[in-house]
């Protein structure tokens, strides 16, 4: 535990350097802040001391063992018939499972108990040692697996126990439920029968959900060879002794998904795949029929047709017994998957019982376990030396974390300028609607990869589809002191008054005319907010698709997606840097979007921070305050510019659109005085820094509010409190 020790301190420390750490108050909410969570998933006890590689479809040799991390949530079995009760269908149309698998409705199984994180090899002495790390382990007389070994001379042998499956073997290493305790069994591939040594031995951990196999060398001895080795988790049947098929469509007991296959394979999820497809976005009808959207797409063809050879990994034993660390299969640049411990775990596995999007704010989302996924993509350049630029790329409703891995729209966001990493978190589901769980989701994520990697903190910009161009917007809102720029597409924000807190941030919004989810209607009022704030916009309306590559699903909706061309959208978003300490800030509160207990808490943007309603029931609380300390005044907004347009270089050729915009003229230079003019709606209490507001302690504040309010200035032993509505005079 020691070194998990250090590793988080250093963890944490490196955080720090990613993150704004300037005087308070801190952009953002709390929970980006907060140190890693040492999962007991990824802890290593002895004898297991190496790093997880926690990216996955990925191989390494480290500190004397291998491991091969596997994708999250992926056990879906194999591709046949659809279980017509499958409770994914309606909310998943593009995230979309492969494999059809669907796990028994009895709550022990919790809808992921075959889903396959981690698997280690490891010689000692006189045994080989193998770890299997499982997602989810509710009760571990549910659950089977079966390890592969050798079979170098490539004649596929039937895996043992019914488990309907084959690969290339001279061995098979079982564990299975028996009575009180898990079992082991080593068996000889072509005979059945058991080696000389005696059974292995198994320890079981469910706190951290691993299962430890110790092989004895009496029965198997690698010693330094290359070793094949393939491995598959399925359920087991207690009663038959045997692995638990897949029928039709699952009961309490059964899983379901294999339609009318007379012998289905038996696996839900396999190991090493580390060439499993990414999606298209050209792909059409074929990215709902043969997804691949989970990394799954050759894991479900490969069952279905019940051999699973292509998935094996060739240990070296020898590079084992000299402790050799080999990284090579691991990426460090590019469009990759990273596994993320949370803070939280609401419950173990997955919940497709509830829709989150009419009520995000009380849902926990889909995929409620401790472990969750996120798409992540490095830039190929060199690092900056000051960092990388972080973009924060958003999923659509219906989709999940995997949506831009690998398109334009992702690695486009990520090679602009000096080079930006990009993130695209699961969010727990596919309609979370970026609140509650869904959002502390995106700011773990962030967290995350300011552990790992070197971020400039001034240059972070968001940007999503459809409902992630909402959760741009949404998030934008809520904490916009995070942000220098937004480019939300196809994305529109329900309450259009929050709108107010984007004055420092400009907005870039691609919108397609005749959209069939975010109608023209929406989406306009939403433009429209903007420019009667007179803040700086651009609203660029797209032609309705014509090309016969779009969606039949939704045509104009999705056109810009299939169009896979975002460099316009790079250039704007570029290396503009968030304005830490602007002159003039509005902020709005909206109670509703927060979650203190998450930590996720908006009540503060740049100087101005502890903003709290006067009436909870009554109208959203907005703040407004300009500060004369900077010399300047607020540059004059435009007049609304109409224009037009082409966006080329994508899928779907030449597609025109109409625009209009507002921009900003520079800031007038005015006197410099120790003066701020407050403007207040139903806010009761609020905090100035006078430091970064360029004002000093006696500051004259000229308030006008709808009510009685106190403001506080930190760090000056002063609260100014004003009782009257209306205009207030200098009040010191």
């Amino acid at each position: 535990m020691a070194l998990a020790s250090a590793l988080l301190g250093l963890a944490a420390s490196a955080q720090a350097a990613s993150l704004y750490s300037g005087p308070g108050p801190r952009p953002g909410p709390d929970l980006l802040y907060e140190g890693p969570f040492d999962s007991p998933q990824l802890a290593t006890r002895r004898p297991w001391k190496a790093r997880p590689i926690l990216i996955s479809g990925t191989t390494a040799y480290r500190s004397g063992e291998f491991l091969y991390q596997d994708y999250l949530y992926d056990d879906t079995g194999a591709q046949l018939s659809s279980d017509l009760n499958d409770p994914r269908t309606a909310g998943n149309l593009f995230s979309k499972p492969n494999g059809t698998y669907t796990y028994p409705t009895d709550k022990r199984y919790a809808n992921n108990a075959a889903d396959l994180v981690e698997v280690r090899v490891k010689p000692a002495r006189r045994v080989t040692a193998f770890r299997v790390t499982l997602n989810t382990l509710v009760d571990p007389a549910t659950t089977a697996l079966t390890i592969a070994i050798g079979g170098r001379d490539g004649q596929a042998r039937e895996f043992p126990f019914g488990a309907n499956v084959r690969a290339p073997a001279d061995l098979f290493l079982t564990v299975h439920p028996g009575p009180g305790r898990l079992v082991g069994e080593l068996t000889r591939a072509a005979s059945g029968r058991r080696p000389r040594g005696g059974a292995p031995k198994v320890a079981l951990s469910m706190s951290r959900r691993q299962i430890d196999i110790r092989v004895s060398h009496r029965s198997w001895n690698p010693r330094r060879k290359t070793v094949r080795l393939a491995a598959g988790v399925g359920l087991w049947n207690a009663d038959a002794g045997a692995y638990l098929l897949p029928q039709g469509s699952a009961d309490a007991t059964h899983p379901g998904g294999a339609g009318q296959t007379a012998k289905p394979a038996a696996f839900f999820n396999v190991a090493f795949r580390t060439d499993e497809p990414m999606p298209s976005p050209t792909e059409g009808m074929g990215a709902i029929n043969d997804a691949a959207w989970w990394r799954d797409r050759a894991q479900g063809e490969a069952l279905a047709k019940g051999d699973i050879t292509p998935f094996h990994a060739d240990v070296s034993f020898r590079k084992l017994a000299r402790r050799r660390r080999d990284d090579s299969k691991v990426p460090r640049t590019g469009p990759m998957d990273r596994i993320l411990a949370s803070h939280f775990e609401t419950a173990q596995g997955a919940d497709f019982s509830q829709a989150c999007l009419t009520q995000a704010a009380t849902c926990p989302g889909q995929y409620r376990g401790r472990l969750q996924p996120y798409a992540l993509y490095v830039p190929k350049k060199p690092r900056p030396a000051a960092g990388y630029g972080m973009t924060l790329l958003l999923h659509s409703l219906s989709a999940q974390y995997n949506q831009y891995l690998g398109t334009r729209n992702q690695s486009q966001y990520g090679e602009r300028a000096a080079g930006s990493i990009v993130i695209t978190p699961e969010a727990r589901g596919p309609d979370e609607n970026y609140e509650n769980y869904g959002a502390a989701d995106v700011f773990e994520v962030w967290a995350d990869v300011a552990r790992r990697y070197k971020l400039d903190p001034d240059w972070t910009v968001t940007s999503g589809y459809s409902m992630g161009g909402v959760g741009s917007l949404k998030l934008g809102s809520q904490f916009p002191d995070l942000f220098a720029r937004m480019h939300p597409t196809v994305g529109f924000e329900s309450e259009n008054d929050v709108l107010a807190s984007l004055r420092n941030v400009p907005v870039l919004m691609w919108n397609n005319n005749g959209d069939e989810l975010v109608n023209d209607a929406e989406y306009n009022a939403t433009a429209g907010k903007l420019d009667s704030l007179g803040y700086r916009y651009e609203l660029d309306a797209f032609r309705p698709c014509a090309h016969p590559s779009c969606s039949p699903l939704f045509p104009n909706h999705l056109q810009l997606a299939i169009n896979d061309q975002f460099a316009p959208g790079a250039e704007f978003l570029g290396e503009a840097r968030v304005d830490r300490d602007p002159s003039h800030v509005t902020y709005v509160v909206d109670d509703e979007r927060n979650h203190p207990e998450l930590a996720l808490n908006g009540d503060h943007a740049y100087w101005v921070s502890g903003l709290v309603r006067r009436d909870a029931g009554g109208p959203l609380g907005q703040f407004d305050a300009l500060s004369r300390g900077f010399g300047r005044g607020d540059p004059a907004a435009s007049a609304t510019q109409p224009g037009s347009g082409s966006l080329t270089g994508g899928n779907l050729g030449t597609i025109e659109y109409t625009s209009r915009a507002k921009t900003w003229g520079d800031a007038p230079a005015a006197p410099r005085e120790n003066v701020i003019d407050v403007k207040a709606t139903n806010i009761s209490r609020a905090s100035i820094h006078v430091d970064r507001a360029r004002v000093a302690c006696d500051v004259t504040l000229n308030v006008t509010s709808d009510g009685p309010i106190d403001i506080a200035l930190p760090g000056c032993n002063r609260t100014v409190h004003a009782d009257a509505s209306g205009p207030l005079p200098g009040l010191r």
